[in-house]
Order: structure tokens, then sequence, then C-alpha cells
């Protein structure tokens, strides 16, 4: 994957960014390209070896096509949730670990419903606001909204409101199709 600035690409443990620079560096006698990307929304600036992005797992923003996915994933019933709390906090933390998209939004549409039906744990609170953290910031830059609305749509995807009342229910030019354009 080569990145250029100015483009909008996924940490998979940061969540969006964007690409500020590629610069190369000295490291033990030997030339290292390094990309820098800005963090969104945390301030915070990290530089990459250009050779490990893709092992790092560094992507690109999902599609309008994708987010659709997702919340229709959000919308799928839960799949079998560990009863015992420290089994269950692994499954999450693991799935959480993965990066997948797919995967954080499972977490958040489980721990949504479970939070409903009984108190979390603190552990559980955290991944919560963890997963949905990610989760949002990617929905806002796809949708162009703020992440406190993007927040407001996983949540009412994971109640069951349909995508088209959501306004999901067709393709929409995204900020990162703004920018390519």
């Amino acid at each position: 994957m080569r990145l250029v600035p100015g483009q909008f690409v996924v940490h998979p443990h940061h969540g969006p960014a964007v690409v500020l620079d590629r610069q190369v560096r000295q490291l033990k006698g030997k030339d290292v390209a390094y990309v820098e990307l800005d963090i969104q929304d945390k301030g915070l600036r990290i530089s990459v070896p250009e050779s490990m992005v893709k092992d790092i797992g560094v992507r690109d923003v999902s599609s309008h096509t994708q987010v659709r996915k997702l919340m229709s994933l959000l919308a799928k019933p839960s799949e079998h949730v560990e009863e015992q709390w420290s089994r269950r906090l692994k499954a999450f933390q693991e799935k959480l670990a993965t990066g997948d998209l797919h995967r954080v939004a499972e977490v958040v549409r489980d721990l949504h419903r479970r939070q409903a039906e009984k108190d979390l744990s603190m552990a559980e609170r955290t991944l919560y606001r963890d997963a949905a953290e990610v989760l949002a910031a990617e929905v806002a830059i796809v949708l162009d909204i703020s992440v406190v609305e993007a927040e407001e749509v996983m949540v009412q995807a994971v109640d069951g409101v349909p995508l088209k009342d959501l306004g999901l229910d067709r393709g929409k030019d995204s900020k990162r199709d703004k920018q390519a354009a």
C-alpha cells in the first residue's frame, strides 16, 4: 500500500489517521522510509516504517457500502456470549485486538445489548468505550458526520432501526471520496 500525504487511513489500534509526510531516516546505517500519521481526534502523531504498514494493519478507510454492512451487522442478533465475565472479557478483547472492523462491531453490539440487560463490569465498560470509539471514528469519517452523531447512528442500528431510517439505504459520498475528487 503506497501512502500519500493527505490520504485518510485507519491504524488498527489508534483509529482513523491522515498521512502527513513520508521521511527517510538512518537506522543502523541503513535508510528506512517512514510514514508519519496524524491520528484523528487524539492529538497523536506516529511514525510507521513504510515496509511494515501492511503487517501492522494500516488500511484504507471503509467505503459507504462497508459501513452499511457494519450497521446491518450491528442490527443482527448477538451470537453466543459467554456467561462467565472473565471468559467473555477475554473473547471481546481478542476480537478488538484483531483491528477487524466487523469484529469490533460485534463487540459494540454485544456489549451494548448486555449493558441494557445488566450492569457491565468496569473492564467491560472500558472495552465497550474503546470499541465504540474505534467504530464511531471511522463511521464519522465515512458518513461525514460528527463522532457523537456516529455513536447515535450505531446505537440506533443496534436497537434495530432500519437502514433507510438511518439514511444509509443508498450510496453517499464520504469525506474520503470528496477529498479524492
